[in-house]
């Protein structure tokens, strides 16, 4: 029986991720580099060490990884100046998940400002137990360690705590932790990989709600 709930942000609760998607461009442009396809669906979902390592994949080991991401960084401060639409089923399924006083917790590879500012610009901050970033660790998603930070936070395991998630990185880290692990497919649809490794997808999150509510999670 699920006792908790951890969710993802970017593509998961708010439609962001095709806004990032396009930042990398002008991000790079202002450092004198080009995108490198693949260099998206790569990084997605990381952050920390994690987005290091995808930079230096893709740039080498010379590169200047920090300087990339604080670029990335500068066009999304200007991108999501107005907060970013909602997902379908957002509202019902924290209003299902808080009429059945089961606590929630938002863990994500974001930066903590702009989590709260996605968080804050739609007054939904109140609704969770705690907010987690990506770069309060050393390792990001696939490494479970937010999440286990988040169950930790929780005060429930792994196995009763219920992690929504969009990317691939994001279910890696939930099945690694041992976690219920529900897909939520954004911009990549479940490959086979995802499928080996999560407990359910869903196609939205009215989905993930009929779920609960039958008992299947």
């Amino acid at each position: 029986m699920i006792k908790a709930v951890i969710f993802d942000m970017d593509g998961l609760m708010f439609d962001t991720e095709r806004v990032w998607a396009t930042l990398w461009e002008p991000a790079l442009a202002a450092l004198g580099l080009s995108y490198k396809e693949g260099l998206d669906a790569a990084a997605r979902g990381t952050a920390g060490d994690s987005m290091r390592a995808v930079l230096r994949r893709f740039y080498g080991d010379g590169c200047d990884t920090q300087a990339i991401i604080d670029a990335l960084h500068a066009q999304a401060e200007i991108a999501f100046q107005a907060p970013p639409p909602k997902k379908p089923g957002l509202d019902e399924l924290i209003a299902y998940l808080e009429a059945r006083h089961i606590p929630m917790v938002v863990a994500s590879s974001s930066r903590m400002a702009s989590i709260l500012h996605h968080l804050n610009g739609w007054d939904m901050t109140g609704h969770f137990k705690a907010i987690i970033s990506g770069e309060q660790f050393t390792a990001s998603k696939p490494d479970p360690e937010i999440f286990f930070a988040a169950a930790k936070a929780l005060g429930t395991a792994p196995a009763e705590t219920l992690v929504l998630e969009d990317s691939y990185n994001g279910v890696r880290a939930g099945a690694a932790g041992g976690f219920v692990t529900v897909m939520v497919p954004d911009l990549a649809p479940a490959d086979d990989e995802m499928r080996r490794l999560y407990t359910a997808e869903c196609k939205d999150l009215h989905e993930v709600q009929k779920l609960l509510e039958a008992g299947k999670l």
